[in-house]
């Protein structure tokens, strides 16, 4: 994806204005406020009911969606200077891209046309549960300092939680970097709020999972049965480039071995991280290293993971590389830990999203493809629901994502 946006980029500076490439990148743009499925083809109706009919549509729960506030409501919120910036073509190519799809029109209302658009996109939804928001803190240093130059963007617990008071079907996760002064005080400030989960993305924020002095981190955790959120593997939507290291899910074993539970986001599905058990430490990929991880008998009821953005095209893999769907699809025995998450606002990014990969790739068919097209122009989030629902694996039509991955998990209740 960097490399498409720093070619588009490049056409923009050289040849004008970005408006019409942005929305074409973005999507989405099809949606309509208010817009029921009687307006779909029957085919593509009966895709979504197929979707829903065997679950109880109250206990779903989607475990990974963001918020992004640039400072036009929460004032401590903020992005990065740099997405402004022509100096910075790929990052305000970024930017323009991540507003686009999620509806926003007037930067002077980015907060609240973000929020808008997604309390629009639930409603717009006739049956859906509900959906955990995450902060995002800052990068810091390993002295506690905030690292203004490497923090992408800046979303704080409170507005988390403020936003999430809107509607009863938004649940707030907090975001705390360990290494911050006040760290502890946050956490318990938070979890005494009623707080469960804890979001991290370490590649972005400078997060070393398995440093000693996170111990007293992880105590607080477990003392409160927080549940950590944590990227894994490469990181692409925000700059990372210098910290990807810090994404190998081996790492993850420092808070499980403390009692903590842990999501992993993406079961780590991208890029190569080093192996840590082997000798010398070769790069293997980074869901091989999460394969051996969840693999490991004594993390059960401790280790889960979420299958956010594991259908974007960059994500399924080929052959003789690893296929981390197709993996999924052909493992039953891990669903009962997998969760769902949407990853929102990538759904509604036209450029990750390919349905055209998918059937290629023996997921979807040529018929599911046209009405899974028509159910993204309608809604991108209940397109995330119902292509998942919908894939199965290549050679086995009925190898399909267990209707259990959907639901909130009790051991994983998101707030108190």
């Amino acid at each position: 994806m960097r490399r498409i946006l720093l070619a588009l980029s490049i056409g923009i500076l050289w040849f004008g204005s970005p408006s019409c490439l942005s929305r074409c990148i973005g999507g989405a743009h099809d949606f309509k406020e208010g817009s029921k499925y009687s307006s779909l083809s029957p085919r593509a109706q009966e895709l979504i009911r197929l979707a829903f009919s065997d679950l109880d549509a109250k206990k779903l729960m989607d475990y990974h969606l963001h918020i992004v506030s640039t400072g036009t409501t929460c004032k401590e919120c903020f992005i990065n200077p740099n997405f402004y910036s022509s100096l910075h073509p790929i990052k305000r190519m970024r930017f323009k891209v991540y507003v686009s799809a999620a509806g926003v029109t007037d930067l002077t209302r980015t907060d609240e046309q973000y929020v808008e658009r997604l309390l629009a996109l639930i409603d717009n939804m006739e049956e859906h549960g509900r959906f955990l928001i995450l902060a995002f803190d800052k990068h810091y240093t390993e002295q506690g300092e905030v690292d203004s130059e490497s923090t992408d963007f800046y979303v704080s617990n409170d507005y988390s939680m403020q936003v999430a008071s809107r509607s009863r079907f938004l649940v707030p996760a907090v975001s705390v970097h360990p290494a911050r002064k006040d760290a502890l005080v946050e956490l318990e400030r938070v979890a005494k709020k009623g707080a469960r989960v804890v979001k991290w993305l370490p590649n972005a924020m400078g997060i070393h999972p398995d440093d000693p002095s996170y111990k007293p981190f992880y105590a607080m955790m477990k003392k409160y049965d927080m549940i950590l959120l944590s990227h894994a593997g490469e990181e692409r939507a925000v700059d990372a480039q210098e910290y990807q290291e810090l994404g190998n899910p081996l790492y993850l074993r420092a808070p499980l071995d403390a009692g903590v539970k842990v999501i992993v986001a993406h079961c780590a599905s991208l890029g190569q991280a080093q192996d840590l058990d082997a000798p010398g430490h070769p790069l293997v990929s980074n869901f091989d290293l999460f394969v051996r991880l969840f693999s490991e008998k004594k993390y059960t009821g401790r280790l889960f993971a979420d299958i956010s953005a594991m259908t974007q095209f960059n994500r399924l893999g080929s052959h003789p590389e690893p296929e981390p769907l197709k993996y999924i699809l052909a493992h039953p025995e891990m669903h009962d830990r997998l969760v769902n998450g949407s990853d929102y606002p990538l759904p509604a990014i036209n450029i990750v999203i390919r349905t055209k990969a998918l059937m290629q790739n023996g997921f979807i068919s040529t018929e599911e493809r046209e009405s899974l097209n028509e159910i993204y122009k309608f809604n991108p989030l209940l397109f995330d629901f119902v292509v998942k629902r919908t894939l199965h694996h290549p050679e086995h039509a009925d190898w399909k994502l267990s209707p259990g991955i959907f639901l909130e998990k009790k051991e994983l209740r998101p707030f108190q």
